[in-house]
């Protein structure tokens, strides 16, 4: 599957590949930021930030304005990826991500932050999907890729609250995946850790955290670690081992194991769910024609996303099926990278088809 793709699944976890751009990203922003700059400016950036992360967006604005009315809030899109609380008080609005702008620019300064002030930041938002601030901690702390990081994460598996053990569980994730040497020295610890993990955790985020971290794993282990969670009561746990699946962990193609539960996973009665199967199963380029069939089972859908990830699929299968449907569905929905991309592949499998 294509990162496009992956990153619009509702819920989904950003791709490994997107994650990897953010991080390239956030050192090339951080080096044009710097050089203009000074770093009189940059300091009192970062205890402004402070200020208003220490304070707390509602009290400094009540402080600011004297107003005694209710504040309005509302969550926004922050970026690309990220989401924050647009705050409303006695006509100021201000947006709470003031950790992340004082992680940011603390790494601009050259300041190593210790990793429990960090966590305790992001902490502060664990309740908030994809906050900026949250992101940014666990991006950081993940590219440091230390063994003083590793272990400070690792010791948080065992925590009693559960958003103690999410956090620990994706900084782990994060620095293996930014692992980008030779050596790949975290691997085979991260494996471990997250087979083990994924047989005992009880919570359904941070369950599903390390499942998204076994998915990631070129290891036949990993997929294994997957199977049994493919039944799993709750969506959100069945479409990380839905995404999971792919033939990184049973090369050269899915095993039959994998199969079966994909397959299962394709008529799963979360509609989410359904479409990352059939988005896992084209990404397999695995040439089992009952995979094929079971795509084109969910052509008719009741939703138009599903029926999308499964012209997608037949597409990169090269499915003749793929094209009737994807013209009885029309044109992307305006303004839609997702639908646009899934639809792209039915035109190139044309295009394969007809060229001489």
């Amino acid at each position: 599957m294509d990162d496009t793709t992956e990153r619009h699944l509702p819920g989904a976890h950003v791709s490994a590949a997107a994650l990897s751009r953010r991080l390239a990203a956030h050192h090339i922003l951080g080096h044009e930021v710097r050089g203009r700059y000074p770093e009189s400016e940059l300091l009192e950036a970062r205890d402004l930030a402070r200020r208003w992360h220490e304070t707390g967006v509602e009290a400094e604005l009540r402080r600011r304005t004297g107003s005694r009315n209710a504040v309005v809030r509302t969550q926004v899109q922050d970026d690309e990826y990220d989401s924050v609380d647009e705050v409303t008080l006695g006509g100021m609005t201000v947006r709470d991500g003031h950790g992340a702008i004082l992680t940011f620019v603390e790494e601009l300064l050259g300041v190593r932050t210790s990793f429990e002030e960090l966590m305790d930041r992001a902490l502060a938002h664990a309740d908030q999907e994809n906050h900026s601030t949250w992101n940014s901690v666990n991006i950081l702390l993940g590219g440091r890729r230390d063994e003083a990081t590793w272990t400070a994460a690792a010791a948080l598996r065992t925590d009693p609250d559960p958003s103690r053990r999410l956090f620990g569980a994706e900084v782990l994730r994060l620095t293996h995946l930014f692992d980008d040497s030779d050596e790949d020295a975290f691997a085979g610890p991260a494996l471990d850790m997250f087979i083990d993990w994924s047989a005992e955790e009880t919570d359904l985020a941070v369950l599903t955290e390390v499942l998204v971290a076994l998915g990631e794993h070129i290891d036949p282990r990993a997929e294994a670690a997957l199977l049994p969670h493919a039944v799993h009561p709750d969506a959100r746990v069945r479409r990380a081992v839905a995404q999971g699946f792919s033939e990184w962990s049973s090369p050269p193609a899915l095993s039959g194991d994998a199969r079966k539960a994909l397959l299962r996973l394709i008529a799963d009665p979360d509609a989410v769910v359904r479409k990352a199967a059939c988005c896992t199963v084209a990404g397999a380029r695995d040439n089992d024609p009952v995979l094929a069939d079971a795509m084109a089972a969910v052509l008719g859908d009741a939703d138009r996303l599903v029926q999308l990830a499964a012209v997608y699929g037949l597409a990169l299968h090269n499915d003749e099926r793929c094209v009737e449907a994807a013209r009885l569905l029309g044109p992307p929905q305006r303004g839609s990278l997702e639908e646009e991309g899934y639809l792209d592949a039915a035109w190139r499998y044309e295009w394969r088809r007809d060229r001489p």
